[in-house]
């Protein structure tokens, strides 16, 4: 006798259908589970078995053989083990097949029938919903998680007995009036007022976060380049529907979603410690996981002490910053996750911090701060739009008391969103940014005065700018137009834009 079930199985950050078929055979009792599965599937024979008895049934004394199709699909997790179960009841005769049919299962069970929750039930529930399916049953715990996707039936359980119950038509699971956001607004304790003195640091980071820019911060220890990037996200646009539910996807798949916080609304803020490996940092591992760079997918990674992290690390971000995605491949798959995020990187200028300081003098010589700066290649500079001094703050200014001002979060915000208003306009979508431009691109919509142009080139031969470096300068003054909401890119924006170009200079001028 044959029973079928359906559930999904997560690949990278998307769901892919799994058919479980159930058959009872002559031979001796036992159960065989094929189709490619990992540990945690086998092992979910005696949770099962437990699981059936526990909630009041009597598990089969028969040869049991569940496939999961496709054969050639990789299965791991614990998810099927609802589906089983169920595909397992139909087998004998406790619910009727054709209540199984355009439904899907998701789900851990207990030994003692409970159905706990699991990772990936977001990107299992928008391919449910993709497919046409009637309905998916999934852990209760996993309910608000769920509640993202809008106009689908989604049904939380919490016992496996009442999955039978339900499936009778005998039970109606009582669901929490779960209202998603339609307006997501953020929520910050911390603000830009807060950080004393920096005006200069506050008008780059303005830049940034209008054009989606990439940042290196170069200063002294206690300069306030950590405080600065905090407030990153305190300045950028709140995340639309769709990217919260891209953003939230990623998380469910890696896990990192809970009952208090089953959803991404304020953008990601990143901030992994310099012994990072790469597969953390990009992703990877045995069992595939997202890493930090799409953890921050849609918000900010930052890299603090960026020198300091291995070579092969930070060379590993060339890929993702060009292409806003990053692809593992392995013998028999290859995974591709999402990385669209803001790189913001901090760094002392030297090894001891000090050189250039005006009262604390330096300790390295000029070899060693030579030594210090090469660690960070030339591609990966090329790749960050904006360089910033951070000087020290003088102790007059750390006496002020913080005011508002047009430094505030609130009000750099406005000013940023305003600018990415006009970016939409142009390019036709809210999620392109001036920092996205491809060459082509850049050449129809960075048009540039006269003036601009003849200073451009003057600057361009006397530092030796790469290709790479003057498109990087082009969209950064693409940027500051847009805020001064100026159609052509002037003089003036092109002077300030080379201004963030500090590392492009010879080690003695900056």
């Amino acid at each position: 006798m044959l029973s079928k079930a359906l559930s999904f199985t997560i690949l990278g950050i998307e769901a892919f259908p799994v058919e479980v078929e159930v058959d009872f055979g002559l031979g001796l009792p036992g159960i065989t589970i094929v189709g490619l599965p990992d540990s945690s599937i086998k092992e979910s024979r005696e949770r099962i078995r437990s699981a059936l008895k526990n909630s009041g049934f009597q598990f089969p004394m028969k040869k049991i053989t569940i496939n999961l199709a496709p054969a050639d699909l990789k299965k791991e997790g614990s998810g099927f083990d609802l589906a089983i179960a169920v595909a397992l009841l139909s087998g004998m005769g406790i619910v009727s097949k054709e209540t199984l049919n355009k439904k899907a299962f998701l789900g851990e069970l207990a030994l003692d029938g409970r159905i706990k929750s699991t990772k990936g039930i977001l990107p299992a529930v928008i391919k449910a919903k993709e497919l046409g399916l009637d309905e998916i049953i999934i852990p209760y715990e996993n309910l608000k998680e769920a509640s993202l996707v809008k106009e689908f039936k989604i049904i939380g359980v919490k016992h496996l007995r009442e999955v039978t119950d339900y499936l009778k038509g005998i039970f109606n699971p009582q669901q929490e009036n779960i209202e998603v956001l339609e307006d997501m607004e953020s929520e910050f304790d911390i603000d830009f007022a807060e950080v004393l003195g920096q005006e200069l640091a506050k008008r780059a980071f303005e830049i940034s976060a209008a054009g989606g820019h990439n940042l290196l911060m170069i200063g002294p220890p206690g300069a306030g380049k950590t405080m600065l990037a905090q407030r990153i996200p305190t300045i950028l646009p709140p995340m639309s529907y769709e990217e919260a539910l891209e953003t939230t996807k990623i998380y469910s798949v890696a896990g990192l979603l809970s009952a208090e916080k089953p959803f991404i609304i304020n953008r990601p803020f990143r901030n992994p410690h310099f012994g990072i490996s790469e597969a953390g940092m990009i992703g990877g591992g045995t069992h595939p996981k997202p890493g930090e760079i799409s953890l921050a997918h849609n918000g900010v990674l930052f890299l603090d002490e960026f020198p300091e992290f291995r070579k092969d690390v930070i060379e590993a971000l060339r890929q993702p910053l060009e292409d806003g995605k990053v692809t593992i491949t392995r013998a028999s798959f290859t995974i591709t996750y999402p990385a669209k995020f803001m790189l913001v990187c901090a760094m002392n200028p030297c090894r001891c911090g000090y050189y250039g300081h005006p009262t604390k003098p330096c300790q390295c010589t000029f070899q060693e701060i030579k030594k210090y700066r090469s660690k960070l290649s030339g591609p990966i500079i090329d790749r960050i739009d904006i360089h910033l001094e951070v000087p020290p703050v003088e102790f007059k200014d750390l006496m002020k008391e913080p005011i508002k001002s047009s430094l505030d979060s609130k009000t750099i915000q406005e000013r940023v969103i305003k600018a990415r208003k006009i970016q939409e306009r142009r390019y036709g979508s809210p999620l392109k940014v001036n920092a996205r431009l491809k060459p082509k691109e850049i050449k129809k919509y960075c048009i540039l005065e006269p003036k601009a142009q003849d200073f451009l080139e003057k600057v361009a031969n006397k530092f030796n700018f790469s290709a790479r470096a003057l498109h990087k300068i082009l969209k950064v003054s693409r940027t500051i137009a847009d805020l001064e909401e100026s159609e052509i890119i002037l003089k003036q924006h092109i002077a300030e834009a080379v201004q963030y170009r500090i590392l492009e200079k010879p080690l003695w001028e900056n």
